[in-house]
């Protein structure tokens, strides 16, 4: 049910933040969100815990990576209503990503185009401000590489994030899928996608006293095979889980016009369009692993409806951003307690 807080952010959204640059807007509002971190507890409700990968998670679903890269507002955000917060993605390298505008919003889709280019603080900057935190909300750091570092020195560069940033993750996801770093896709052929993941798992066990959970992120543009190989290699190399899916570079079935579509320019596209393929993926996945794996079901859930849907795929936990950035703040607790009524 809408309520006068979702009614006042659909007025603002439609009126100013749509006519203000995107990555601008997103910066105004996670201060605002950042600001109102002390208070931002009472929003949270009882919703219905959620088991898995060892870790009790408060609610099904949470924040995908992207929104918050550089763990700045992590509580905060969980105080919102969202399960788990997935902070990222972090390279071992500080880099500014992609020239601006690299965010756009595509209203009529219910979609954001974005080509951020892994912009982040780097590992050692983000290590440094999650070793000041509190332990609260449960936290998933997502790791990419560098975008200078070549293909030949990939492992080495995840390896140093890893050895950075595991020991303050309650679970770690190797990155493998953003369409805007440069050869990135390429690692997820499973020739070179084995020896990463058995990398990060080695080094996160090295620097860290319990065995820290660890997921591999996969693109909906996967053809089915592919699929299919990264989920045996997911179970051959003991993974505890996939996150399906990133974003899409497909621009199918779009109904925003030609030119708003050429001005949104490359990149990776979230939010509804993504939907179907995305639970596509995910359902190719639990088919293939069972209840062997954790699977993190992302891509298109907009709705307590998509949500559902996703969960009854096979996804154990769900994440969410673009739905996050068009329904407002009290949307993930909204939709968190609207599926532990469910449920």
């Amino acid at each position: 049910m809408r309520t006068p807080v979702d009614a006042a952010y659909r007025v603002a959204f439609d009126r100013l933040l749509t006519r203000t640059d995107a990555e601008r807007a997103h910066h105004v509002a996670f201060a605002a969100i950042r600001a109102a971190g002390p208070v931002t507890g009472r929003l949270r409700r009882t919703a219905q815990p959620v088991r898995a990968m060892g870790i009790e998670f408060p609610a099904v679903l949470g924040l995908a990576a992207g929104f918050d890269k550089n763990g700045l507002g992590i509580d905060a955000l969980g105080g919102l209503g969202f399960g788990f917060v997935e902070i990222g993605t972090v390279t071992a390298q500080p880099q500014p990503g992609n020239p601006r505008p690299r965010l756009m919003r595509l209203p009529a889709d219910r979609a954001v185009v974005n080509r951020m280019g892994f912009n982040n603080d780097g590992a050692e900057a983000v290590a440094a401000r999650l070793a000041q935190r509190s332990h609260r909300t449960v936290l998933g750091i997502n790791i990419g590489k560098t975008k200078v570092v070549p293909e030949d020195a990939a492992i080495a560069d995840y390896e140093t994030s890893t050895g950075l940033l595991a020991p303050y993750a309650d679970y770690l996801v190797v990155n493998v899928s953003s369409p805007n770093t440069p050869g990135l896709r390429d690692l997820q052929a499973v020739e070179k996608l084995e020896p990463l993941l058995r990398a990060v798992r080695r080094r996160a066990d090295e620097v860290t006293e319990e065995r820290v959970p660890l997921l591999v992120k996969i693109a909906p543009d996967l053809d089915d095979d592919d699929v299919l190989a990264v989920a045996d290699l997911a179970r051959a190399v003991g993974l505890d889980g996939i996150v399906a899916t990133n974003t899409t570079i497909a621009r199918d079935g779009l109904v925003s016009s030609a030119g708003q579509i050429d001005a949104a320019g490359g990149g990776g596209l979230s939010g509804a369009p993504l939907k179907e393929r995305a639970q596509d993926v995910l359902r190719l996945l639990r088919d293939r692993v069972g209840a062997d794996l954790t699977l993190i079901g992302a891509g298109g859930i907009s709705t307590v409806a998509d949500a559902q849907e996703r969960l009854e795929a096979g996804a154990d936990l769900l994440q969410a951003y673009t739905a996050f950035i068009y329904n407002g703040p009290l949307w993930p607790g909204q939709v968190n307690r609207a599926l532990a009524r469910r449920n």
